[in-house]
C-alpha cells in the first residue's frame, strides 16, 4: 500500500511538472551545436525535444520556475522564444468578402462578347462555353494561367504546400500529389483533417481533365506539408519543422497561406535557409485589414494582398510596403476535402495563384528566388486605384511571365 502511494504521488508530482512545463525555441552559437547546447540546458531542469538541421535552434521544455533569463545565461545562448500555439488561418467573414456586382455597361459587354460570366458573383448562370473554360476558375482565369501552358505547365516543379495537409484521394489532387510530410503528428500521413490545405492545393496545382476545375500550374509535382492541426492551429515549430523538410527535399516552391501578428528568430533562420537553399517562398499577407502578418513580413517571403472580381483590393486584405503583387481572393473556386469543390476567401486564396504562377516561371527558366519574384514583377500590371502598398507591382499576367 505505501509503494502504490508513492507511486500514485510520483505520478502526480510529474504530472504537475508537465502542466507547468514552457516549451521554448532556443537559439544559440553554431559553435555549440551538438552536445554541449544539451548538457547546459539539462544542468538547469531542461529537457531537448527537438533539434533542427539546418538552423542553429532547438526545442526544449522547461519547468515553469526557469525564466528566460536562466536560459539567455546558458554558454552560446543567442536568443528564446516561447513555441506558442496560436489560429495560424482565419475565416473571412462573408459580408467582407461579397463580390462587386458588375456595372450596367459591364453586363452589356458580357451579353456581347459571352465573357466575364465566370465571375462568382453569377454562380451557375453562365454563357455556354467550351469545357476547358469552365474547368478554369475566375481567378485562374484573372491572372490568365491557360495562356503560359502550351509554354509550361509547371511540369517537374516541385511545390510544396505548407498547411493543414491535403485529401490526397481528391480526383482533381491525387495524380500530381507526390508524397508529402505531418509536422504536427511525425509519421502519419499529410491528409487533410480541416479542409484549408485541400482547397489551397487545388489553386496551385488541380489536374487540367476537363472535370472539377483546374489550378495555375497543373503539372507541378505537388508535396504537401502538414503544420497546423484540425483547428487551424500550430506551433512555431512545427511550422519551422515543415520549411525544413521542404529545403531538404529540394522542393522549389513553397506556399504559406498562414499568418500570425508576431514572428520568431526561428521562423526568421529558416526563411533564410529557404532562400539561400534557392526556394521560393510564397505567402498570404493576412486577413486582419492592417499590417502585412508573419511569415509574409520577412524579406525573403513573395507577400501576396488579395482582390475580388472587380480588380478592387479585397477589404479584409492586410497590406503594406512587403506587398510583392496582388492576386485573385475573394469567392474563390476550389477543391473541398472529401471531394468536391467550394469558394472561401481570404489572402489564403490569393497566395496559391501566385505560388502557381512562381512555378510557372520556373519552369520557363528561373533559377533563383530573386529571379522568380523579378519575373513576377515584370509581368504585373498595377490596378487602377490601388496603392503600391496595396498591390505591389499589380496582378501578374501568366502569358508576360513565360513569354
Amino acid at each position: 500500500m505505501k509503494k502504490l502511494s508513492v507511486l500514485l504521488a510520483a505520478l502526480l508530482l510529474s504530472a504537475a511538472i508537465s502542466a507547468n512545463a514552457a516549451q521554448k525555441l532556443v537559439s544559440f552559437e553554431h559553435a555549440y551545436k551538438g552536445g554541449a547546447i544539451d548538457k547546459s540546458i539539462s544542468a538547469i531542469g531542461g529537457k531537448v525535444t527537438k533539434k533542427f538541421e539546418l538552423i542553429d535552434v532547438l526545442v526544449a521544455v522547461f519547468p515553469d520556475n526557469v525564466k528566460d533569463a536562466s536560459i539567455y545565461s546558458l554558454p552560446g545562448v543567442t536568443n528564446v522564444d516561447e513555441d506558442r500555439y496560436l489560429r495560424w488561418i482565419e475565416a473571412v467573414p462573408s459580408a467582407m468578402a461579397a463580390p462587386q456586382l458588375p456595372s450596367l455597361d459591364q453586363v452589356l459587354g458580357m451579353v456581347r462578347t459571352g465573357e466575364g460570366w465566370e465571375a462568382p458573383v453569377f454562380g451557375d448562370i453562365r454563357a455556354d462555353v467550351d469545357p476547358a473554360l469552365k474547368e478554369i476558375p475566375w481567378g485562374v482565369k484573372r491572372v490568365n494561367a491557360a495562356a503560359a501552358w502550351d509554354y509550361t505547365a509547371g511540369e517537374g516543379v516541385k511545390v510544396a504546400v505548407i498547411d493543414t495537409g491535403i485529401d490526397y484521394n481528391h480526383p482533381d489532387l491525387a495524380a500530381v500529389f507526390k508524397g508529402g510530410y505531418n509536422a504536427v503528428t511525425p509519421g502519419a500521413t499529410a491528409m487533410d483533417d480541416q479542409g484549408h490545405g485541400t482547397h489551397v492545393s487545388g489553386t496551385v496545382a488541380a489536374l487540367k481533365d476537363l472535370k472539377g476545375v483546374v489550378g495555375v500550374a497543373p503539372k507541378v509535382d505537388l508535396y504537401v506539408v502538414k503544420v497546423l492541426d484540425k483547428n487551424g492551429s500550430g506551433q512555431y515549430s512545427w511550422i519551422v519543422d515543415g520549411i525544413e523538410w521542404a529545403i531538404k527535399n529540394n522542393i522549389k516552391v513553397i506556399n504559406m497561406s498562414l499568418g500570425g501578428r508576431t514572428g520568431t528568430d526561428a521562423l526568421a533562420q529558416v526563411m533564410k535557409k529557404a532562400k539561400e537553399a534557392g526556394v521560393t517562398v510564397v505567402c498570404a499577407a493576412g486577413n486582419d485589414s492592417g499590417p502585412v502578418n508573419y511569415p509574409a513580413k520577412y524579406p525573403e517571403a513573395i507577400a501576396v494582398s488579395a482582390s475580388d472580381s472587380s480588380d478592387k483590393l479585397a477589404s479584409f486584405s492586410s497590406k503594406g510596403a512587403e506587398i510583392v503583387v496582388i492576386a485573385p481572393g475573394v469567392s474563390v473556386y476550389s477543391t473541398k476535402k472529401g471531394g468536391g469543390y467550394t469558394s472561401m476567401s481570404g489572402t489564403s486564396m490569393a497566395s496559391p495563384h501566385v505560388a502557381g504562377l512562381a512555378a510557372l516561371a520556373v519552369g520557363a527558366g528561373a533559377k533563383t528566388p530573386d529571379e522568380v519574384r523579378e519575373a513576377l514583377k515584370r509581368a504585373a500590371t498595377p490596378l487602377p486605384g490601388l496603392k503600391p502598398t496595396d498591390q505591389g507591382a499589380g496582378m501578374v499576367d501568366a502569358f508576360k511571365l513565360v513569354r
